[in-house]
């Protein structure tokens, strides 16, 4: 049997209570896949969060390591794509959810779950990122591939202090377009517009609940973190034939809206699922974000903690007090 290595694991109890902790693991307790990765860093998301206290009913199969992120280096594979010593990343799929995932200095992953480390990025700067950029990204991508370019107008960004919510606003910011950040929080207006918002507008300003069918139009493009009402009102100041994201839920899964912005200004509505998006759109938005995508503020919204730091760090995204990214140091 191999040596032990840390791991961080999320069980439950006989009455269902989830329940985690830090232990060892040996790579036969490992899941099966192809390659087997030592984890140099993972990152914190609210679903993470929300799997290691059980606040959300995200885990799917007790017990299991969490952690939805991870980049480090090959040091076996039974795929000829990957070879020992390559640097690569893993995100999504059923990472940290029902297989074990990259809170642990060993993971092993199918060979379709990993890609290889894109110019432009190292291992640090790919969690930095993690599924919130590879998110951002990848709606970023889809709404470009829909028709959205910096000239056709101004962009709007909801839920814009949160990770996907700020990376989407520097990346948006870099390539050329009028960012306009949607927010509750007032005191938040300097760090966005540091990203690169060209207008802060709080959402205390809007009266979401006595949106008509159709407003004025405003948008060329939103990507939208939150739903319900929000998105509803987004829907109805979109410009002619603009392209909405939809990327999560924050607010509400809800959506009570009509079919005026789609059948008479031409609105796209695209759903953006990072989870299981496979190849070859994966690698692209990878590579993108080595390159062109890469925000130029990535350091300054990164704070980094090490392993044993990772079990007291939840409640804060919990609560919502959390901007930016967490990077956590596994086996670097």
């Amino acid at each position: 049997m191999t040596a032990p290595f840390k791991a961080f694991l999320i069980d439950q109890d006989e009455n269902k209570k989830v329940f985690s902790r830090m232990t060892t693991l040996t790579r036969e307790q490992l899941d099966a896949g192809e390659v087997l990765i030592r984890v140099h860093y993972s990152s914190i998301n609210y679903k993470d969060a929300l799997a290691a206290t059980g606040a959300g009913k995200i885990i799917r199969r007790f017990p299991c390591v969490g952690g939805i992120d991870l980049s480090g280096e090959v040091v076996e594979s039974a795929d000829a794509r990957f070879r020992a010593g390559d640097k690569v990343i893993a995100t999504s799929f059923d990472i940290g959810v029902s297989h074990h995932g990259g809170y642990a200095e060993y993971a092993r992953v199918p060979a379709g779950w990993v890609v290889p480390l894109p110019d432009g990025l190292d291992l640090f700067e790919a969690m930095a990122l993690g599924t919130a950029g590879f998110t951002a990204a990848l709606g970023i991508v889809r709404m470009e591939d829909n028709g959205l370019a910096p000239e056709r107008g101004p962009v709007v960004v909801t839920g814009a202090t949160g990770g996907v919510g700020g990376l989407s606003i520097d990346m948006l910011s870099r390539l050329g377009y009028h960012v306009v950040a949607l927010t509750g929080k007032e005191a938040e207006a300097d760090y966005l517009q540091m990203l690169g918002a060209a207008e802060v507008r709080l959402r205390s300003t809007i009266d979401f609940d006595n949106v008509r069918p159709l407003e004025a139009a405003q948008w060329a493009g939103a990507i939208d973190n939150v739903g319900g009402k929000i998105l509803h009102w987004i829907l109805a100041t979109m410009k002619q034939a603009g392209t909405v994201a939809s990327i999560g839920n924050a607010a509400s899964f809800h959506l009570d809206t009509t079919v005026f912005p789609f059948i008479l200004r031409g609105v796209s509505l695209l759903g953006v699922d990072s989870g299981y998006m496979s190849f070859p759109t994966r690698q692209r938005v990878w590579q993108r974000l080595g390159s062109d995508l890469k925000p130029r503020h990535l350091a300054a919204i990164t704070r980094t903690i090490a392993f044993d730091e990772l079990p007291g760090a939840f409640d804060a995204f919990i609560k919502g007090e959390v901007k930016g990214r967490t990077v956590v140091r596994i086996g670097a």
